[in-house]
């Protein structure tokens, strides 16, 4: 199972776009297979103009966005963009789009979020042949789109969706690359995400998707503390439909319950749980525990750089 870096997973963090270049020029030199980054407008710059600068100053990690919304970006502009930074990126960049949630969409955009999996359904179907072909036609209830690309200069694009509920994992199985998940716990994972969306590509006979984990993780000797501090954080995605959903799922009542927190041993024997589960990727989205934050995310991450490889 590959290690990535996931920035910006807290929704009090603010993202700097000359941090986000930093820190994924960092991620490289520490030995980190993959750099993930979020698309959330109100809390930093656009995922992939700032995956493509990264691109730029690295040469061997992966990049990927967890993930771009899909409603208010029309797919074609989508297509567009993500060729260009996958060009600019080297190959390394793979496109994880979503629906997001109906607060964000409808209450702060003013837009309809109207059946999001068929929504999705159709974005693909735009999408794929966009990226893969350069032309696409297709009519449908959300999309009618007569369009060609002239960019793909040869590098593919893999794009895998925020697929949590059995809907949107047929989609990830049969008709994206996988699936890219945030609060799914190792339960989920074994045994509602990988089971459904392999059983969706083994019918599409398609590959076997990718399953990539995101969690918050700290290694720390206070479990408590460092559950507690996870809940401060992260409590807001237990209030959204989509992540409740998957909590449930698990069985526990908020985030700081899947969060990854104890000491090194335990950090370890949590992740590496993932993998038996059939995870394919895990991105770990670091946060402090304790007075000194610089030596807590320090140590996470030298735990996080010992699972490499």
């Amino acid at each position: 199972m590959k290690i990535g870096i996931f920035v910006g997973g807290a929704p009090t963090d603010k993202i700097r776009l000359d941090e986000v270049v930093a820190q994924g020029v960092q991620a490289e030199a520490d030995g980190f297979d993959s750099y993930w980054l979020p698309h959330i407008s109100a809390r930093g710059p656009d995922a992939l103009t700032a995956l493509a600068l990264v691109g730029a100053q690295t040469e061997r990690i992966a990049l990927g966005t967890g993930v771009v919304p899909t409603y208010p970006r029309h797919p074609t502009m989508l297509a567009q963009q993500a060729i260009t930074t996958q060009i600019a990126a080297g190959g390394r960049l793979t496109l994880g789009i979503g629906p997001s949630h109906k607060p964000g969409i409808e209450n702060v955009l003013g837009l309809s979020y109207d059946r999001p999996a068929k929504h999705v359904e159709e974005y693909l179907a735009v999408l794929r042949p966009l990226i893969d072909d350069g032309k696409v036609d297709f009519d449908g209830d959300f999309y009618n789109v007569h369009a060609e690309l002239a960019l793909s200069d040869g590098l593919p694009v893999s794009v895998i969706i925020s697929a949590l509920a059995p809907r949107m994992l047929r989609l990830g199985g049969a008709v994206a690359d996988g699936t890219v998940t945030w609060m799914a716990g190792v339960r989920a994972i074994d045994s509602h995400v990988v089971p459904r969306i392999n059983a969706a590509a083994s019918e599409a006979v398609r590959p076997n998707p990718r399953v990539v984990v995101g969690l918050p993780v700290a290694v720390t000797d206070d479990e408590a503390a460092g559950r507690a501090q996870a809940a401060t954080l992260f409590e807001r995605y237990g209030t959204l439909v989509n992540y409740r959903r998957i909590l449930d799922v698990e069985e526990v009542e908020g985030p700081s319950e899947v969060a990854v927190v104890g000491n090194e041993a335990e950090v370890e024997r949590q992740i590496r749980a993932f993998a038996d589960a059939g995870a394919t990727e895990f991105v770990a989205s670091v946060f402090p525990v304790g007075d000194d934050a610089e030596a807590s995310v320090a140590r996470t991450q030298a735990l996080l750089k010992s699972l490499v490889g």
